[in-house]
């Protein structure tokens, strides 16, 4: 199997550390319910820090690895994780600070008004005036609903953060990464 392009890959998780002596790996998801990385039959790893959104050059493309999943299960918060190939506490360790990533084809179509967070972030934030609040550097869930933090992607500086709920999302337009939003700049 060739290895895939990073735009292909969502990042799921990070490896936080080994998990007993049998190779296990402790993953700290990037989602409460982390069904997709529960569910996955193969994983790629990175051992690259994450540069950006999906922006990689050729040489941290080619220290991807695919492992397959013999087992995942829940544990207090983290997913531990059993990969083929990796059979001792030591192996696990060297993958300690790992990005977890999954195919985009892994995941289920969704509706028409849903999207997948991943494919939010990076996209310009515009209010119903045209005028630009910035760019959608984070998504975080507060039990209620999700909330976009909107700044400088270069500095990671949050300048707002904004309910993202019906009333407040105007219109989502991915093609061109651009989200319109009934939002003012002082807000």
């Amino acid at each position: 199997m060739s290895t895939p392009s990073l735009v292909d890959l969502i990042e799921l998780g990070a490896v936080q550390d080994a998990q007993g002596l049998q190779g296990q790996i402790k993953i700290r998801p990037h989602a409460a319910d982390p069904v997709t990385l529960l569910s996955s039959k193969e994983v790629w790893l990175s051992l690259i820090p994450r540069r950006g959104a999906g922006v990689c050059d050729s040489h941290a493309q080619a220290l991807l690895t695919l492992y397959q999943v013999r087992q995942a299960k829940m544990h207090s918060g983290t997913v531990v994780m059993t990969l083929d190939g990796v059979t001792d506490r030591d192996q696990a360790e060297a993958l300690k600070g790992a990005r977890i990533l999954v195919g985009r084809d892994v995941f289920p179509k969704i509706d028409k008004d849903s999207y997948y967070w991943v494919d939010l972030i990076g996209c310009t934030a515009v209010n119903l005036q045209e005028e630009v609040l910035g760019e959608v550097i984070d998504i975080t869930e507060n039990g209620a609903h999700g909330v976009i933090a909107i700044g400088d992607s270069e500095t990671k500086t949050v300048k707002q953060l904004v309910p993202f709920v019906k009333s407040v999302v105007q219109n989502v337009d991915l093609a061109h990464k651009r989200i319109t939003l009934d939002w003012q700049l002082d807000w």
